[in-house]
């Protein structure tokens, strides 16, 4: 199974995901011209990660793969103990994160998407700021009793953990949000976490 990876977007929690299961794993580290590159656009012809590779199967779509290493590797528990109720508990955190929460970045990270009007850039992402201060707010109260996500650590984590961190990048407000900061302090000395991050360069 080989990841393609670029170091800090959200496909670097899949290879946070793929720590998790303990199997051995590839990655290939991407940057912004070897994704646009003929040899990655024969794996995925929109350029973009990740994309996952097992046998003759490839796989993109960062919710899809995350589903994918939990059917692939049980054992792990990303995906809970195997009863419907607890899969369906991680999908729907996922979910909260690959619908809500990463989209909402847009905005920040590209406000010409939105609107041509240069000017109003500043008042795009102070709206995004604002949207995701509330988003947040949502996971600090679900983790109010809960050491993870689901409740269990599951392949909502890493994804979520990806997004703390470029909400940190981007000086999202996250103060006071008591519960936010003590789960990413577990993550970020998480040894599947520290080893993922590492081979990406980034801590």
């Amino acid at each position: 199974m080989k990841l393609y990876s670029k170091p800090g977007a959200c496909s670097t929690a899949d290879h946070i995901a793929l720590q998790w299961t303990g199997q051995p794993f590839e990655v290939e580290l991407l940057d912004k011209d070897t994704m646009k590159a003929p040899a990655f656009l024969a794996i995925n012809p929109a350029g973009a990660v990740p994309a996952l590779v097992d046998g003759s199967f490839v796989l993109t779509q960062n919710a899809a793969i995350m589903g994918y290493i939990a059917d692939s590797f049980p054992l792990a528990g990303l995906g809970g103990d195997g009863s419907p109720q607890q899969r369906a508990e991680a999908a729907r955190w996922l979910s909260f994160v690959n619908s809500d929460v990463h989209p909402a970045f847009s905005p920040l990270f590209g406000p010409a998407k939105f609107i041509a009007d240069e000017s109003q850039f500043d008042a795009i992402r102070a709206a995004a700021r604002k949207r995701l201060r509330g988003l947040f707010e949502t996971a600090d109260r679900q983790l109010a009793d809960k050491p993870w996500l689901a409740g269990f650590r599951s392949f909502a984590d890493p994804y979520f953990y990806i997004t703390l961190r470029w909400a940190n990048a981007a000086k999202v407000d996250l103060s006071g949000l008591d519960n936010l900061a003590a789960y990413k302090t577990r993550m970020d000395a998480d040894t599947g976490v520290q080893a993922a991050l590492k081979a990406e360069g980034l801590n």
